[in-house]
């Protein structure tokens, strides 16, 4: 299934033009097709990813590319998501990493069917499993804060490959990671290290995941002064890292900069890891796609709550669009999103209190609870931008609705 259900239409727009207006025309040119209570429409912005390329390639770090939306790779061969979606693409398998601490054991075995043999684990269980069924897996241990089902890995790597996987939490993250996969660097890394070498596992390096969204740029400090100690630890065993997994969490919502996070992330590598043979990586997911996308959705319905029965002024709006919890805005829960809807029309006057729903039966399918919006009525179109992470990627059919229509728009000059 084509997730992101791509329309083939590709439109090209002048320097200058603003999101909003693309999406009026857009919306304007379907009429009323564009309007049925099953349509709405993403819009992919085709270029911005470019982009942010150039800021993030400013350091030492390599490229591990972190896929939130699959349908993606259909236009950026780079951005590299499930195993069979890489290969697919032509990629080498000796360049994708299974970077799942966890694995199904099914996984494990079609894994070493097609030849990928890079994967990582943050728990002990997890090295005998992989022994079991892969004896001859490079595996890469994250110590503990790594939730990427695969990554592109050097192509370089020779010899089979363990990267310890590190918990190395934000103080603020939008999606801590750090109670689900990972392992302690003090009381747990050092026994699972060793564990490794009593099975005759290379451990080759070391992870760590702040979190998605990250807030906290001096985290990443602490990561590598921690990853520091470790691979000295690693080195008393016989082993020599070689690979430092900075993992992901970079913001990518617009009007973010990795600024901060990249001038940390080089004062520390400078400070704890001099030595340019150790290579770095960095898994930069949302900060891609985040801003790739905005989701337009249709006012179906509208209820007004009034006052009361002597007074009737208007004090509440209730607003139902095309898309909910269950579809795009799965994000409103499942990665504490707070979307921020936009007005398409350029409507004035007063603000009221207002609230949006989800088109589902379900009184849970609310994606904005409560916001002073102007007076809008059914038919008018509202836009949400940085609509790319962790969205259409979750969406379900629930109540038989489907997916959202996706449009990929583009700079004349891009």
């Amino acid at each position: 299934m084509n997730l992101t259900n791509l329309d083939e239409c590709i439109h090209v727009v002048d320097d200058g033009t603003s999101l909003e207006k693309v999406l009026r025309n857009i919306t304007e040119s379907e009429g009323a097709a564009a309007t049925s209570s099953t349509r709405r429409l993403a819009i992919t912005l085709l270029g911005g990813e470019k982009r942010r390329v150039v800021a993030i390639e400013r350091g030492r770090e390599s490229k591990w590319w972190g896929n939130k939306v699959p349908g993606l790779v259909q236009l950026r061969k780079d951005l590299a998501g499930e195993i069979n979606q890489v290969l697919d693409l032509g990629i080498d398998q000796s360049r994708i990493l299974f970077a799942k601490p966890t694995k199904l054991a099914s996984h494990i075995r079609y894994a070493a069917t097609v030849g990928v043999d890079l994967m990582t684990f943050d728990n002990e269980s997890e090295l005998h499993k992989v022994k079991r069924l892969y004896p001859n897996a490079r595996i890469l241990k994250y110590l503990k804060n790594i939730l990427l089902a695969g990554v592109v890995v050097d192509p370089t790597a020779e010899t089979p490959l363990l990267i310890i996987r590190v918990r190395c939490d934000a103080d603020v993250a939008q999606c801590p990671l750090g109670a689900k996969f990972g392992c302690d660097i003090i009381t747990e890394a050092p026994r699972l290290i060793r564990a490794a070498s009593f099975l005759g596992l290379e451990v080759v390096g070391m992870s760590f995941h702040v979190g998605s969204g990250c807030e906290d740029p001096p985290v990443f400090r602490r990561g590598i002064a921690a990853a520091r100690k470790l691979f000295d630890y690693a080195s008393t065993l016989g082993y020599n890292f070689e690979y430092l997994d900075l993992g992901g969490g970079y913001p990518g919502n617009t009007g973010t900069s990795i600024d901060k996070i990249a001038n940390v992330i080089n004062l520390a590598l400078e400070e704890f890891f001099p030595d340019p043979s150790v290579k770095v990586i960095a898994e930069p997911g949302r900060f891609f796609v985040a801003s790739a996308f905005a989701l337009a959705t249709n006012i179906h319905s509208k209820r007004e709550v009034h006052n009361n029965e002597q007074d009737d002024s208007v004090i509440h709006v209730m607003y139902y669009i095309n898309d909910g919890v269950y579809g795009a805005f799965n994000c409103v829960s499942n990665d504490n999103y707070h979307p921020i809807p936009v007005p398409l029309k350029s409507i004035g006057g007063k603000l009221t209190s207002s609230s949006i729903w989800g088109p589902t039966c379900d009184s849970m399918d609310l994606v904005v609870k409560n916001i002073n919006l102007p007076t809008m009525n059914i038919g008018d179109w509202i836009m949400f931008k940085d609509m790319g992470a962790y969205t259409i990627v979750g969406a379900t059919n629930f109540n038989s609705f489907p997916h959202s229509k996706v449009k990929a728009i583009i700079n004349k000059h891009y």
